[in-house]
């Protein structure tokens, strides 16, 4: 990961924010003959007691349940928006360019569930994804035998997260001036991520 202070966000309610509002994460891992696995899945976050937990379901005999069953170390990485940042747009323009992004990455070991819990599992992820109670779609809407037979094909997870790090690489490195051309271009651009690239600059302005 990028590793570089100016880069970080302090706060952690602004880090399992970012997390929750951007849920479709991929899961990686290793088997056992050292070859990465990977995978982009729904991932349910909620802390306990001060700790975070990462919840989802996996295909069973999939690459990943064989790779976790031998190696529980797993990495999530959640992504957001991302925008090419021209050189042009700074005070000094005889430097490089970049890409303006957010990632958080969350370490942890995984372990397999049980099925009562997997159920309960698939019942909150419809639940938070539809995000309509009267949606004929929701878990406890499906037929028994659909919900029994699909079970049967899936696994579920939970990760308590042991290590977080994450890069909000917003600029924060330019000079007043620059940092508010950036927003200006970004949003001048109008594309979708280049304006929530632009929103989260604005939330942290430099000084003069």
């Amino acid at each position: 990961m990028y590793n570089l202070s100016y880069y970080k966000e302090e706060d952690h309610e602004e880090v399992k924010q970012f997390m929750i509002q951007n849920p479709f994460a991929m899961l990686i891992g290793v088997d056992a003959d050292q070859k990465p696995v990977a995978t982009q899945i729904p991932i349910l976050i909620e802390e306990r007691d001060g700790k975070l937990f990462l919840m989802g379901h996996v295909m069973r005999k999939s690459d990943h349940q064989l790779a976790f069953e031998k190696n529980s170390n797993a990495l999530v990485i959640f992504t957001g928006p991302h925008t090419y940042v021209s050189a042009s747009w700074y005070s000094n323009q005889q430097t490089a360019s970049t890409w303006n992004y957010i990632a958080v990455h969350a370490r942890g070991n995984l372990n397999f569930l049980g099925d009562n819990i997997l159920l309960e599992i698939l019942k909150r992820t419809t639940a938070t994804f539809e995000n309509n109670v009267h949606s004929p779609s929701l878990f406890e809407n499906l037929p028994e035998d659909y919900v029994s037979k699909m079970a049967k094909g899936i696994i579920a997870f939970e990760i308590e997260v042991k290590e977080i790090a994450n890069v909000f690489k917003l600029s924060q490195n330019r000079d007043a001036q620059s940092h508010e051309n950036i927003i200006n271009k970004l949003n001048d651009r109008g594309d979708a991520d280049s304006i929530a690239i632009a929103k989260e600059m604005s939330k942290r302005k430099i000084k003069s």
